[in-house]
C-alpha cells in the first residue's frame, strides 16, 4: 500500500516550470495536482503516524477521532481500488462513496480541504469494475494503451493485448514467434524492407508489434464490439459526437474488457472498463447510444437510457432520432 502511494505521490507532485511561478495550494503542489497528491501524501502519512492532517479541523466539523476514523476509511478503500484514484472527480468518487454515511458537511468539507470537486460538480458513473465476473463471462482482456486511430465509432474498439500476457502467451502461432525475432533482427542491421515485410506477415495473423515507451511489444488485436448499446452511426446525427466522446474516454488509456461471446463479424462482444468507468454506462448516460434492447435486457441499461431521454442530452435532444439498426437496415434495402 506505502508504495503505491509512495508511487503516486511522487508522480503527481513534481510541478512544471509553470507551476513553478504559479501560487501554490496548502499541500506545496500546484492547483491542477493538490486533489490527487495531496490525499495520497496524506494518506501515506496516515499509514505511518495515525495522524491527521493540520488544518482539517478548518473544514470539516467533526473531531479528531472522527476524522481519523474516515482516514482508516479511505486508506482501506484506496487499497483496494484497482487502479487507484489518478484525476480528481476518481478521488472525489472515492471519498463519497467511503463516507456516505457520515455527515454531508465532513465530506464536503474533506473535498474542500483538497481542492476536490465537489459530488454534483462530478459525473456520476455508478458502475465500477465488478468483483465478481458476471454469469456468462468468458475471458477478460487486460489491453495496452489504446491508439484513438483504432476507435471506429461510438460502439467499436479496436485494441491490442501483449503477447507476454499469461492468457495469450501460450497462444502465440510459431511462425509469428519466428517472425517477430527475424523482424528485430532486420531493423538491428537496418534491413527495413525485410522488417516491414516480416511485420506485414505478423499483421495478416491479427498481431502487431507495437513500440510503447521505448519498448517494442508483440500484441494480439481483438476487435471490440460494446456489449448492450448502439451508437449512432458515422454519417447519422450524433455519429461524431458519440465516437469523440468514445476517444475521450479511452484514448491512451488501458482497458479491462469481459467478453461474452463472438458476433457474425468476428468481433469480441464485451463490457469495457477504463480507470474505474463503465464505459456502456458514461455513453448511455450522455445520450450518445442506445440500449440494444434486442441483445441485452439489462434493467440498468434501460434507465440510464431512460435518464438521458429525460434530460434530453445528446441524440434525445431530438424529438424523434433514428434508430442505428433501421438506419443500417434501410441502407442495405437501398433506402
Amino acid at each position: 500500500m506505502g508504495n503505491a502511494l509512495r508511487f503516486l505521490y511522487g508522480h503527481c507532485c513534481k510541478p512544471t516550470a509553470e507551476e513553478d511561478s504559479q501560487s501554490l495550494g496548502p499541500h506545496g503542489v500546484s492547483a491542477a495536482t493538490v486533489g490527487v497528491s495531496a490525499l495520497a501524501h496524506d494518506l501515506l502519512h496516515f499509514e505511518i503516524t495515525s495522524q491527521v492532517p493540520e488544518g482539517l479541523d478548518k473544514h470539516v466539523v467533526s473531531s479528531k477521532k472522527a476524522q481519523a476514523n474516515w482516514y482508516r476509511k479511505l486508506l482501506e478503500a484506496w487499497r483496494e481500488s484497482k487502479p487507484p484514484p489518478k484525476t480528481p472527480e476518481e478521488a472525489t468518487r472515492l471519498v463519497v462513496q467511503t463516507l456516505k454515511r457520515h455527515q454531508k458537511a465532513d465530506v464536503q468539507g474533506l473535498l474542500a480541504f483538497y481542492g476536490l470537486p465537489l459530488p454534483h460538480n462530478v459525473e456520476e458513473v455508478s458502475v465500477g469494475f465488478p468483483t465478481i465476473l458476471p454469469d456468462g463471462v468468458k475471458y477478460e482482456l487486460q489491453t495496452l494503451p489504446v491508439d484513438a486511430k483504432a476507435i471506429a465509432d461510438g460502439d467499436t474498439i479496436t485494441v491490442y493485448v501483449s503477447a507476454a500476457d499469461p492468457r495469450e502467451s501460450a497462444n502465440v502461432p510459431r511462425d509469428v514467434q519466428i517472425a517477430a525475432a527475424q523482424r528485430s533482427k532486420a531493423r538491428e542491421v537496418r534491413d527495413y524492407q525485410k522488417a516491414d515485410a516480416l511485420h506485414q506477415k505478423i499483421i495478416d495473423a491479427g498481431y502487431r508489434v507495437l513500440h510503447i515507451e521505448n519498448e517494442e511489444i508483440l500484441a494480439r488485436k481483438y476487435r471490440i464490439r460494446l456489449r448492450g448499446i448502439d451508437a449512432p452511426e458515422s454519417k447519422m446525427p450524433y455519429g461524431q459526437e458519440a465516437k469523440d466522446e468514445l476517444v475521450k474516454l479511452v484514448q491512451g488509456k488501458c482497458l479491462r474488457v469481459l467478453i461474452y461471446e463472438e458476433d457474425r463479424y468476428g468481433r469480441s462482444v464485451g463490457d469495457v472498463y477504463c480507470n474505474g468507468k463503465f464505459i456502456q454506462e458514461v455513453m448511455l448516460k450522455k445520450g450518445l447510444a442506445w440500449h440494444y434492447t434486442a441483445y441485452d435486457k439489462r434493467s440498468e441499461f434501460a434507465a440510464w437510457e431512460k435518464e438521458a431521454r429525460a434530460k434530453r442530452v445528446g441524440l434525445w435532444a431530438s424529438s424523434n432520432p433514428e434508430k442505428p439498426w433501421e438506419w443500417r437496415k434501410d441502407r442495405r434495402e437501398g433506402r
